[in-house]
C-alpha cells in the first residue's frame, strides 16, 4: 500500500477543497430555483381552492422575496471565492427566468385578475382577464429578454449616464421587478384584487415593470457599498437599519423600498432629459448671431453615449 508524501497529500486536499468551493455558489442558485418552484406551486394551490387562497398567494410572494438575496449572494460568493464559471452563469440565468420571470408573472395574473368577483359586468370581467393575461405575458417576455441581453452584452451603457465613479444597472434588474410585484401582493397580505379599477392600476404597474426591464435607463446597483473598506461602519449601519425595518414592518418596508427603487430609475431618466432640454434653446427662440470672423457653434451638447459621457468605470448590465 503506497503512501503519499505530505506535499502530495496537501495538494490533493487543496484540489478537493477547490472542487467543493465551486459547489457553494450553485447551492444558493439551487435555493433560488427552489423558492421559485415553491412560489409557483403555491399560486396553483390558490387557483385549485386548496385551503385559503389568500394564504397561498401571500406565501408565493414571500418565496419570491426570499429568492432575491439568494440570487445576490450566489454571484458575490462566486467572485469572493474566485469560482466563477460558465456553468454557474447559465444556471443563474435559468434560475432567474423561473423565479423572477415565470413565478411573478403567474402570481400577478392570479392575484390581480383571477379572483375578480362575478358581480361586475361580465364583458368587463372577461376583458380584464384577457388583457391582464397578455400584460403578465409581456412582463415574462421583458424579463427573459433582459436576461438574454445581459448574457450577450459586454459593455452595455445606459442612455442617461450618471456619475462616472458609480456602477449602474442598465434597465431595471429582473429581481427588482419581480420583487415589486411580490412586495405589492405581500403588502395586501395576499388578499386578491376585488375591484375592477384596482385591476386597471395593477395592469399599469405590471406593464411598467416589464417596460423598465427592457429599457436602457440607469438604475442604482449599490455595488459601491462594500464591507471591505477600512471603515465600513456606515455601510453596516445602513444594512442593519434596512434589516430592522424589513423584520419589524415587512409589508410596508418591502413595498416602500420596491416603489422607491422603481421611481428612482424613472426620476433619473426624467431629470437627465430635463437637464439636456434645459441646455438647448427653445424651438421658437431666434438663433444667436455668430461672432465676426468666428465659426458658429452648434447648440446643445455632445452625444451622451460617447466615451466621455461614461467615464473610466464600465456600467453593470445585470
Amino acid at each position: 500500500m503506497s503512501h503519499l508524501d505530505p506535499v502530495q497529500a496537501r495538494a490533493k486536499a487543496k484540489a478537493r477543497l477547490r472542487r467543493g468551493m465551486f459547489l457553494l455558489p450553485s447551492l444558493f442558485t439551487v435555493g433560488n430555483i427552489a423558492a421559485g418552484y415553491f412560489s409557483i406551486t403555491q399560486t396553483i394551490a390558490a387557483i385549485g381552492g386548496i385551503g385559503d387562497a389568500r394564504t397561498h398567494l401571500d406565501w408565493a410572494a414571500i418565496a419570491i422575496l426570499i429568492a432575491i438575496p439568494l440570487d445576490s449572494l450566489d454571484g458575490r460568493i462566486a467572485r469572493m471565492t474566485n469560482t466563477c464559471s460558465d456553468f454557474g452563469k447559465e444556471l443563474d440565468s435559468l434560475a432567474d427566468a423561473i423565479t423572477f420571470g415565470v413565478a411573478p408573472s403567474l402570481l400577478a395574473l392570479v392575484w390581480g385578475f383571477h379572483f375578480l368577483p362575478d358581480t361586475i359586468n361580465p364583458q368587463l370581467h372577461q376583458n380584464l382577464l384577457h388583457i391582464g393575461t397578455f400584460i403578465c405575458f409581456l412582463f415574462l417576455i421583458g424579463g427573459v429578454s433582459r436576461l438574454a441581453r445581459f448574457n450577450i452584452s459586454h459593455d452595455a451603457q445606459p442612455q442617461n449616464p450618471g456619475r462616472p465613479d458609480r456602477k449602474y444597472f442598465v434597465g431595471m434588474p429582473i429581481p427588482a421587478a419581480a420583487g415589486l410585484l411580490a412586495a405589492t401582493v405581500h403588502f395586501e397580505w395576499g388578499i386578491p384584487v376585488q375591484a375592477w379599477w384596482i385591476a386597471l392600476i395593477w395592469m399599469g404597474l405590471v406593464g411598467t415593470s416589464g417596460f423598465l426591464m427592457v429599457s436602457t435607463w440607469r438604475f442604482w446597483s449599490g455595488k459601491e457599498l462594500s464591507l471591505s473598506r477600512r471603515h465600513p461602519y456606515q455601510v453596516l449601519l445602513l444594512i442593519a437599519s434596512v434589516l430592522f425595518l424589513i423584520i419589524k414592518f415587512s409589508d410596508w418596508a418591502l413595498f416602500s423600498i420596491a416603489l422607491v427603487y422603481m421611481f428612482s430609475g424613472i426620476w433619473a431618466r426624467a431629470a437627465y432629459s430635463w437637464s439636456r432640454r434645459r441646455r438647448r434653446l427653445p424651438a421658437d427662440a431666434p438663433a444667436p448671431l455668430p461672432e465676426p470672423d468666428a465659426p458658429e457653434e452648434a447648440v446643445g451638447e455632445p452625444d451622451a453615449a460617447g466615451p466621455d459621457a461614461v467615464g473610466p468605470e464600465p456600467y453593470d448590465r445585470s
